[in-house]
């Protein structure tokens, strides 16, 4: 049984997820540090290393949702793709991909948002905490992109 649908708290939440000891890795929580760093209007940003279960709770609060994330075997380009929740909400490793954690806000919390995954390239995860030429410029593209999303209010 699923309960009534929560209320949305925040317009944009960005969400960056990534090792933060493997070099690139770290680009996801980095582009939302800097997001955080902007203090936009009606955004809220979460980093943490791994999608979890708990994520779908500030996940179905929000009108909109980006997820930021390293990719290493993508175009090198940055990409911005919108998502659809996946047709289960049921997560069958210890960390989830944000289909499945769309699905799940919707499966518990009676809401999906409008979301997005933007991914961006990278060459290096060896331990380390410098990200790569590639990555930083990446990173900056995607943080163009988020500020745009925050101005476009659904």
């Amino acid at each position: 049984m699923t309960s009534p649908a929560v209320e949305p708290t925040a317009d944009l939440l960005v969400i960056g997820y990534g090792n933060t000891l493997r070099s690139d890795d770290a680009v996801g929580p980095k582009t939302v540090e800097a997001v955080a760093a902007l203090h936009l209007p009606g955004v809220q940003t979460l980093i943490c290393g791994l999608l979890t279960p708990e994520i779908a709770d500030p996940i179905a609060r929000a009108r909109r949702v980006v997820f930021v994330d390293a990719a290493v075997d993508a175009p090198r380009q940055v990409l911005l793709r919108p998502l659809q929740p996946a047709d289960s909400s049921q997560i069958m490793a210890h960390a989830a991909d944000p289909r499945t954690l769309l699905a799940l806000a919707r499966d518990v919390f009676g809401r999906a948002p409008t979301a997005w995954w933007l991914t961006i390239p990278v060459e290096n995860l060896a331990i380390g905490e410098t990200l790569s030429a590639l990555a930083q410029q990446g990173l900056q593209t995607a943080l163009a992109q988020i500020q745009r999303l925050a101005l476009e209010r659904s």
